[in-house]
């Protein structure tokens, strides 16, 4: 894997990315960063959660002049939830070098919309069915955009996009860079390719399934400022011979290291922002067992190899399910068992089943330990410690004052003591992280036009034109019955917290639970528990 610095990226922009924490680039990232700041064609073959935004919105971000007040990039998702979250992280990698960019999809007041376009952005993020709105409206102009980007384009495809892609893409120069995002290749994203791209690279990130039966996993559900307790309970209940901790970020491996010196362990931190000779000095501590717990980024331990790492901690969980495979890969090596934790915040269990669903393991959840449990792990520890040393150790010149103290005092009092003296007391310091954002699987809504329409369709619910059948199939001419969906065309449908509307006007709809009638924007009435209302088109639709 190639850290950021290695692209060849502009300073702002790697700037950007520095403070956002990050060193090292994903698979995804180092395999289509390169291509993609050549100009050529890409697919990329990728899942949700492995840093694919940041593969495409880093070298598309790096090639935009900031004296550019045109819409040169069209970002195409199945989502609004996704529209946001890439506009956001687009944002965050924009921060330096202050480009403009727009989330457009259904649901939000075009109006709104129409006046954000006037500040001139040059990158677009939207969903297909509202940006045809614009389109129409002749808002949003394409003829000046030389990158196109479809994220999670099987998604799209499976949603009824298929039509409303087409056209869009139409409408785009045929000189531009396409490239085209998407978990799996079925033959209709084949074709897609084909119609629209030119001689594109490929590029795959298929995640190697965990083969550790030596290393023993586990997690502990945890909230974000529990953690650091959680950490120091989990130590001592443990005891470690040689740790790897995993934070995040560069700043929460300075702040983790110092808060374990300060609580009383050997602990230092390793990450990208130390010389060569920092480094090498904490990895000859470690090594040597001067210090039993070393902190560290993703990047900083790669190709990290000491023998005897006992345990894995990730303090946080990694942003993608290879980095999980490649941490938990330090410890359990040359034959011998390792034990790899995981804290994860109750935001994250989301991201944490995607892990367990790639690697195809289950991890199973275990208690936060008690402090009882802490108290008596470090016991354990120091009497294996004195049991060791009273069968390999000479020990013989310390007899007489052991008679002498026996003499005067109780044994087991004696053995305690000893016991509590070798322990250590762990210092009582009160410690405060700076908290990092949770990594969180992406929700799925589908897109709504200003109009009102957006077909329900697979996970989705309602949506085949005609036919009969459970929920989420269609009933009558163009309706349909599903959880949060949305039945359309002539005829009744009923949801619970869904729409029930006609797309053409006619007809009238009906809905359950706090749902609607009518039209997603247009008239109609609806609330309470069930209401019903005539479809009307909005004046401007009209």
């Amino acid at each position: 894997m190639k850290t950021f610095a290695e692209f060849g990226l502009e300073p702002k922009v790697l700037q950007a990315i520095t403070e956002l924490g990050f060193e090292e680039a994903t698979p995804i990232q180092s395999k289509s960063i390169p291509i993609a700041l050549t100009g050529s064609d890409l697919i990329g073959q990728a899942q949700t959660g492995t840093g694919k935004t940041a593969a495409f919105a880093i070298p598309l971000i790096n090639k935009i002049p900031t004296s550019e007040d045109r819409i040169v990039a069209l970002i195409m998702t199945p989502t609004r939830e996704l529209a946001i979250q890439v506009s956001e992280e687009i944002g965050k990698l924009t921060k330096y070098k202050g480009l403009r960019s727009l989330p457009i999809y259904g649901g939000q007041e075009i109006g709104r919309q129409i006046r954000s376009l006037k500040k001139r952005p040059q990158i677009i993020i939207g969903t297909p069915g509202r940006l045809l709105d614009h389109i129409n409206r002749k808002t949003i102009k394409l003829d000046d955009v030389q990158t196109v980007v479809l994220d999670e384009a099987d998604e799209m495809l499976d949603m009824g996009f298929m039509e409303d892609i087409t056209s869009i893409l139409s409408l785009v120069p045929a000189e531009r860079q396409t490239m085209l995002f998407s978990a799996t290749m079925p033959p209709n994203i084949q074709r897609l390719a084909a119609q629209f791209q030119n001689n594109p690279e490929h590029v795959s990130v298929i995640p190697k399934q965990v083969s550790a039966p030596l290393i023993d996993q586990a997690y502990i559900e945890v909230h974000e400022r529990q953690k650091f307790d959680a950490l120091s309970r989990l130590l001592d209940m443990e005891s470690p011979e040689l740790a790897i901790i995993f934070g995040r970020t560069k700043r929460r491996v300075d702040e983790l290291s110092e808060a374990l010196q300060k609580r009383g362990y050997s602990a230092d931190g390793l990450h990208g922002d130390l010389s060569q000779n920092q480094r090498d000095a904490v990895m000859r501590k470690f090594r040597d067992g001067s210090i039993d717990v070393l902190v560290a980024t993703d990047v900083a331990a790669r190709g990290l190899d000491v023998s005897g790492v006992t345990h894995v901690i990730n303090f946080d969980l990694p942003q993608d399910p290879e980095s999980y495979v490649h941490r938990i890969g330090r410890t359990g090596r040359a034959g011998k068992e390792g034990t790899a934790w995981s804290f994860v915040t109750p935001r994250e269990i989301d991201h944490l089943h995607f892990i367990e669903k790639v690697t195809r393991h289950k991890i199973p959840k275990k208690p936060l330990p008690s402090i009882a449990e802490a108290i008596e792990g470090k016991q354990r520890v120091t009497a294996e410690r004195i049991l060791e040393f009273v069968q390999e150790e000479s020990i013989n010149e310390y007899k007489g004052i052991a008679i002498q103290l026996l003499e005067q005092y109780d044994s087991v009092n004696l053995l305690a003591a000893a016991i509590k003296l070798i322990t250590g007391e762990k210092k009582d310091v009160s410690i405060e992280l700076t908290p990092e954002d949770p990594i969180r699987a992406k929700k799925r809504r589908p897109d709504v036009r200003s109009n009102g329409r957006r077909f329900s369709g697979g996970p989705f619910g309602g949506g085949n034109r005609s036919g009969n059948g459970p929920r989420g199939r269609s009933e009558g001419g163009r309706s349909g019955d599903s959880r949060g969906g949305y039945s359309g065309g002539s005829g009744s449908g009923s949801s619970r917290g869904g729409y029930g509307g006609s797309r053409d006007g006619s007809g009238s709809s009906s809905s359950n639970r706090g749902g609607y009638g009518g039209s997603r924007d247009g008239g109609g009435s609806g609330g309470g528990r069930s209401s019903s209302g005539e479809y009307r088109r909005p004046r401007q639709e009209q």
